[in-house]
């Protein structure tokens, strides 16, 4: 007895593994993905040129410089003007440049969140067309065996028709059912070459490559109650998150407006060379006094505009996210839906399957030892054939609500 539960607790153990094994996998491709993907490239390189903003709009503008040359000098007292030059920095208001940068970095932060976000829902692609290899996958393994069992049931049906037991029909009509059989696993191998090459274009590697998956596939629940997931979208789902930085970014924006309102300041310096004259002998340097200028922003309705412009913007923000938000809201009641129905579909195609396979098993025994109706063997070897695939899905529409699950909450 001691041995039968070292056996039962061996089993366990290699079962666990194995499916932590699978996860570890998966999570394997989608560093991949990360790395290799062209969109997410993008996505991130978007995102660092929005950083490269911020320097330019902080910096003060460029200084000015000027030539001046005499054509006919001008004299002076000292001696003839003959060439000058000038140099002038202007100065905006006090805290425009600082405005300008905010609002620089609170986009360069909305540019990260769409990197995150294209991440995330990428990652959910590369989830779900890993779950439809594993469940193509299994449908040709569960069709292969299916099959195998027809195969006993034909030659069962033979020895039967030999005997002159039953009619040459029920020879007949298994093989046909191992015709539609073999058509539907033709159907299968092309769509699991099909499934492999977009699995493996996600990643961006040869798409030909062989693709791990399971011998079965994990079921665990969703760590989260309902309400508890719905908060968690609402909070940090990267759509909400841009949408928020977005609307930080014109508050800055709407400052940068009024300090525009502001005069800017303009600070100068002249330097004029002066030739020899008649009252000087070898020409003296001039230096005239500083300037200082100020620019006026007389025109106001502009800038008025500009604010009036980001007020309005912003009412188009707070509705996007109310928007968005609702959207987010109306996906989550679908998907958590799907996963209900999935653990339900789960548990029901267990029993279901394994009456099936009891069922079969009879009928089998009787057909054997009698001339019971062949018809019902077929009909409850499709039975079985129908149940195992449906399990399989259940499997994989369950793991699959809970990635887009996962999706809507920034994962």
């Amino acid at each position: 007895m001691k041995n039968k539960y070292k056996i039962i607790f061996a089993l366990l153990m290699l079962l666990i593994s194995s499916v932590i094994s699978a996860q570890d996998e998966l999570n394997r491709y989608l560093g991949i993905t990360a790395e290799n993907n062209p969109e997410l490239k993008a996505r991130f390189n978007e995102y660092m040129a929005a950083l490269e903003v911020a320097p330019q709009v902080k910096a003060l503008p460029d200084p000015q410089l000027a030539f001046g040359y005499f054509i006919q000098p001008v004299e002076t007292r000292v001696g003839p003007q003959q060439f000058k030059l000038s140099a002038s920095q202007m100065f905006p208001w006090f805290g425009t440049l600082k405005a300008k940068e905010n609002v620089a970095i609170q986009t360069a932060k909305a540019k990260y969140e769409l990197f995150e976000e294209s991440k995330s829902k990428l990652f959910n692609t590369v989830r779900n067309n890993y779950f439809n290899l594993y469940f193509n996958q299994k449908a040709i393994a569960i069709t292969m065996e299916n099959l195998d069992i027809l195969q006993v049931f034909r030659k069962l049906a033979i020895i039967k028709v030999e005997a002159g037991l039953v009619s040459s029909v029920d020879e007949y009509r298994i093989s046909m059912e191992i015709n539609d059989l073999e058509n539907q696993l033709a159907l299968l191998k092309d769509q699991q070459l099909v499934l492999t090459i977009a699995f493996n274009n996600l990643l961006n590697i040869d798409g030909q490559a062989p693709v791990d998956v399971p011998d079965q596939l994990w079921t665990d629940d969703f760590p989260l109650n309902k309400q508890a997931a719905l908060d968690s979208i609402v909070q940090k789902n990267h759509q909400l998150l841009g949408i928020d930085l977005q609307q930080e970014a014109l508050q800055y924006k709407k400052e940068v407006a009024r300090l525009m309102e502001k005069p800017s300041f303009k600070i100068g310096l002249d330097y004029t060379i002066v030739g020899k004259g008649e009252n000087n002998m070898v020409g003296t340097d001039a230096f005239l006094f500083p300037s200082v200028g100020v620019t006026i922003p007389l025109y106001r309705n502009k800038y008025k505009a500009m604010v009036q412009e980001v007020a309005y913007l912003e009412t188009a923000k707070a509705s996007e996210k109310a928007d968005k938000t609702n959207m987010l809201e109306t996906l989550f009641e679908i998907n958590w839906k799907d996963y209900q129905d999935a653990v339900r579909r789960l548990s029901l195609y267990e029993k279901q399957l394994e009456l099936a396979q009891k069922s079969l098993t009879l009928l089998e025994t009787d057909y054997s030892t009698g001339n019971k109706n062949f018809e019902e063997i077929l009909r409850m070897d499709r039975k079985v054939l129908k149940y195992n695939l449906e399990l399989e899905k259940a499997r994989t529409d369950k793991q699959a609500s809970i990635s887009f699950i996962n999706y809507l909450m920034g994962k």
